[in-house]
């Protein structure tokens, strides 16, 4: 006999926002499975007018008022059961971020929660990211963001350090980024990787998610450092224009990936990493685990 239930997670980004409806399936003496019900990523750019202006806009909101109506009639048709809508870098900087979650309260009846950089690369790791690390390795995660990126090392099956870093693609587009940022993700990185003899990268968010799957292999199988460097060079000599119409990549992926490469390819330069695995695994996934074992 199983039992289904449905769990819905809303990733509120810097880029875009998501929202992950999931089976949950739980059978008397076997493993509780997930499965993605399904997955709908809206383009709203929070991050450019908070990092820019230290505030979301009239425009943002409304657009985010529309979205969480929409999010809300979906989990509706879904019969979703429980559900949590987790902000991050964007609404945590914004001088308006409060007034935005009670506005979208309001008019959608969503609850949004703003969450630090620290709970964030937290509730990530409650993924199935403990399925991939093999205790005799050592590993660096790197989740890039819109505004931050988490750097979470694991080594022998357990974390040893974690920090997020206010470097991200909405960020490093309106050259807010300044390279002592650089310089001290450089110094963490080889700090807590010194001591290992090799370490391999995990890559997580949607522009390593679309580098991966331009490269065609199989999800169990890792990019090299070498690939990861051609691809950044190939995108770079691409236009926006270019990337969009030749490559037939979404708008808003167009103008970040670029950025995004650079960040996982600084990470393996300064970690010595020659491969990186791209599981399928994010903030979303992390909510539904999350709640699902009263973490959050």
């Amino acid at each position: 006999m199983i039992t289904i239930k449905k769990y819905a997670a809303i990733d509120i980004g810097s880029n875009a926002m998501r929202l992950l409806v999931a089976n949950i399936i739980e059978e008397k003496g076997k493993e509780t499975h997930f499965s993605k019900s399904a997955l709908v990523r809206l383009p709203v750019r929070l991050g450019q007018d908070a990092f820019t202006v230290g505030e979301i806009s009239e425009e943002s909101i409304e657009r985010m008022v529309d979205a969480m109506k929409a999010y809300q009639l979906l989990m509706k048709v879904h019969k979703v059961e429980k559900y949590r809508a987790l902000a991050t870098s964007a609404m945590r900087e914004a001088d308006n971020g409060k007034e935005v979650i009670q506005i979208i309260k309001e008019k959608s009846g969503i609850d949004i929660e703003i969450i630090d950089g620290k709970t964030e690369a937290a509730i990530i790791a409650s993924t199935d990211l403990h399925y991939l690390l093999k205790t005799e390795q050592t590993y660096l995660y790197v989740d890039v963001g819109g505004g931050s990126t988490e750097f979470s090392l694991f080594s022998n099956g357990s974390m040893i350090a974690s920090k997020s870093f206010k470097i991200g693609t909405v960020r490093l587009l309106n050259d807010m980024v300044n390279e002592l940022v650089w310089h001290e993700i450089e110094k963490w990185i080889k700090t807590f990787t010194k001591e290992f003899d090799s370490v391999t990268l995990i890559g997580s968010g949607g522009n390593i998610n679309k580098l991966f799957k331009m490269s065609g292999k199989q999800q169990d199988k890792p990019l090299t450092y070498s690939y990861v460097h051609k691809r950044y060079t190939f995108l770079n000599a691409l236009t926006y224009e270019q990337r969009v119409s030749e490559l037939g990549l979404n708008p808003d992926r167009a103008d970040v990936i670029v950025l995004a490469t650079k960040i996982y390819l600084n990470a393996m330069k300064w970690s010595g990493a020659r491969h990186i695995y791209v599981p399928k695994i994010g903030l979303s996934d992390g909510i539904i685990k999350a709640m699902y074992y009263g973490k959050i």
